[in-house]
């Protein structure tokens, strides 16, 4: 798979283009940004050969401005110099923030959309590395890189036309080779030895944090199972790993400098050859020689800048690529909104087949029929596809063929915001937001009344539980639910089934959690439910079957009715 990432990356000028395109209505500000740069720079550039031009007037130049107007001169470039760079950095790091903002959002629209499939196959902590530290890397592109390229350009173009005409053509000619030489030469190479680097860097940084967010979660079950010297040392080596990486991008981004300073040393001298050269041959005043080096000399600084991204764009091109894989990626399913509405009467499958990579088969000729008022069971040993088969009735999953009919309806032409409202699922693992238990339950029906929610809470037998709080239903669960068990969480999981008013409801190892006393109030509640609705019950368990009215069994993909 790495080899594959590898090999189908964008190039960085593709990066940097759709990048770009992010821009927008933003586009005036980053002009904005460039213009101000542009006269900073030449403010800078002002302050020194205002300099040169005094002493070129003392050597007996014909200037035609006096002491004064070259000192006032240097000092309002000097003050204009700061002005300028902080509006050029305030209008860079405005859009830069700014798009951060509207990235997060299109990750955030790109996960609704890849959901929920999307998190049954990566880890969540890549993707918080994504929205975390793979966009703030994108902050040096759209702060630090767009703008400061504009600005060499039309600046080593004004200062290669200034000495030209003002100094020497000759001198002017060693200007530009020496921009060409920092701002691309140097950069193409640097980049080159810098992009794998950068790539592995970002690689390994991801992994790391997708590793160390799991042993935080995990962190009970690790303690409990006495894992942790197992657990530091793979976390000890990934670290080191990670440092490797950190080293070796810390080493090529400071020869990268090296060069770049190596380079501007030496056009610098060779300028001053030069001038000296071309005073000694008569064909230039020293008074013109030194306003042309100077100017030369001065003019450096934003080809530098250039020459000094690629260190960073090495980190901000995998980061880019990532998000706009991210971005472009096509779901498993899409939403579908010009089908049809239905309401709860019937389930019917036929055939149905699906397999995650279209080679290997997770189910085969499918057939099973579920009516309202009805609980139907599913058993099977764990791994053979009962968890499978109920994402494919919400729909996660493109079943590659076969049936999936509600009230004679295929699946693949339902709304699906009305197969939503038809259809919950309560997950082996209910994930509780950092709200008040209240709150958790509301996501299932936002209006529900405080009768509502105990009723729910009730069926699924962790009313008592909650009562039991300090806050009762005000309590608030933890950040990742940590203040309740996990039986609790799936009992409250189960609550907001009931609460969502489904006719439908897929339960997957609804007891897996709980102990036999509960499992038998919970059953009962399941069995009070069917004749308001139907229930589909998968479980490994054969006593959890007792409350079905027909069962099925799955095994190697197949499923039988007994």
């Amino acid at each position: 798979m790495k080899a594959q990432k590898t090999a189908t990356r964008r190039s960085g000028i593709k990066i940097m283009a759709s990048l770009i395109t992010l821009l927008g209505s933003l586009a005036y500000i980053m002009l904005l940004a460039v213009f101000n740069g542009c006269l900073g720079y030449v403010c800078s550039i002002g302050v020194t050969v205002m300099g040169a031009v005094g002493i070129a007037k003392a050597l007996g130049e014909s200037i035609a401005l006096s002491y004064g107007w070259i000192i006032g001169l240097a000092v309002g470039f000097g003050i204009l110099r700061g002005l300028l760079r902080y509006l050029e950095q305030y209008s860079n790091h405005y859009i830069a923030f700014r798009l951060l903002a509207v990235l997060r959002d299109k990750i955030f629209a790109a996960l609704r959309i890849l959901c929920p499939a999307k998190l049954e196959s990566k880890q969540k902590g890549s993707i918080i590395a994504m929205i975390t530290s793979d966009i703030e890397t994108l902050e040096v592109f759209y702060a630090h890189t767009i703008s400061p390229v504009c600005i060499a350009v039309l600046v080593s173009l004004g200062v290669f036309l200034f000495v030209g005409f003002i100094s020497s053509w000759w001198l002017a000619l060693i200007a530009l080779l020496g921009y060409i030489s920092i701002g691309i030469v140097v950069p193409l190479i640097s980049s080159g030895k810098l992009k794998q680097s950068g790539v592995n860097y970002r690689r390994e940084f991801a992994s790391f944090n997708a590793y160390f967010l799991d042993s935080i979660k995990g962190v009970k079950d690790i303690v409990l199972n006495n894992a942790e010297a197992e657990r530091e040392s793979e976390v000890n080596c990934r670290s080191d790993i990670l440092l490797k990486e950190t080293k070796k991008m810390k080493h090529d981004t400071s020869a990268a400098q090296a060069a770049t300073e190596l380079t501007i040393t030496l056009f610098i001298a060779v300028t001053l050859i030069v001038g000296i050269v071309l005073v000694n041959c008569g064909t230039l005043t020293i008074g013109k020689m030194i306003i042309g080096v100077v100017a030369v000399f001065s003019s450096f600084g934003p080809v530098s800048a250039v020459s000094a991204l690629p260190g960073n764009l090495t980190q901000t091109f995998a980061s880019g690529d990532r998000v706009l894989n991210l971005l472009e990626e096509q779901p498993a399913v899409t939403a579908i909104t010009d089908g049809k509405d239905f309401t709860f009467d019937n389930l019917q499958v036929n055939d149905l087949n699906f397999s995650y990579d279209k080679q290997t088969a997770v189910l085969q000729d499918i057939c099973m029929h579920a009516q309202k008022g009805e609980i139907v069971g599913i058993v099977g040993e764990s791994g053979c596809g009962k968890s499978t088969f109920l994402k494919l009735l919400l729909r996660f999953w493109q079943k590659d063929g076969g049936t999936i009919n509600y009230n004679g309806i295929d699946i693949d032409g339902i709304n699906s915001d009305s197969l939503s409202d038809n259809v919950s699922m309560v997950s082996q693992s209910t994930y509780l937001f950092d709200m008040s238990i209240e709150d958790n339950l509301r996501i299932a029906k936002k209006n529900a009344t405080q009768a509502e929610l105990e009723a729910a809470c009730k069926m699924a037998s962790v009313h008592d539980f909650i009562m039991t709080l300090p806050q009762g239903y005000k309590t608030q669960v933890g950040a990742l639910g940590d203040n309740l068990s996990a039986g609790e969480k799936q009992r409250i999981g189960l609550a907001r089934a009931f609460l969502s008013g489904s006719s439908l409801i897929l339960l997957d190892e609804p007891t897996s959690n709980v102990d036999s006393i509960n499992e038998g109030i919970i059953l009962k509640a399941l069995a009070e439910q069917k004749n308001k609705r139907s229930i589909i019950l998968v479980s490994h368990r054969e006593s959890t079957m007792a409350i079905a009215d027909r069962i099925y069994r799955v095994d190697s993909g197949y499923m039988k009715e007994v």
